[in-house]
């Protein structure tokens, strides 16, 4: 059953971006809008939406490579794409701790969230 409600996510994330639905917000993430670095998250859907879900080795990778920078990271989470898959800021924002991230940014703010 999760299996199945992570690929009704990515493909939900499939679709938003196919369909042209994204926010214009190049900045924050280069050239690059926090709703087009969707695709390269989808392995972390489940631990988004998820408190109890394991976190792969392939979403801590991504993390780890978009979480170079906070803003392009707090983008996304707060995206039009992420809320429209299930993504839950305030437990996608745990992912980089639970991925053991030594140097993520503590206390960093996101909207309403705190980095841990």
């Amino acid at each position: 059953m999760a299996a199945a409600m992570k690929l009704i996510s990515v493909l939900g994330l499939i679709v938003l971006i196919s369909l042209g639905k994204v926010v214009d917000a190049a900045g924050e993430c280069g050239k690059s809008a926090p709703d087009n670095e969707a695709m390269k998250l989808a392995p972390c859907a489940e631990a988004a939406q998820d408190e109890n879900a394991p976190v792969s080795a392939s979403c801590c990778a991504q993390v780890r490579k978009i979480g170079q920078s906070p803003k392009c990271l707090c983008a996304f989470m707060l995206s039009n794409t992420a809320k429209a898959s299930g993504i839950k800021p305030e437990i996608a924002i745990t992912i980089p701790k639970r991925c053991n991230i030594a140097n993520r940014p503590v206390g960093y703010r996101c909207g309403a969230y705190t980095l841990p």
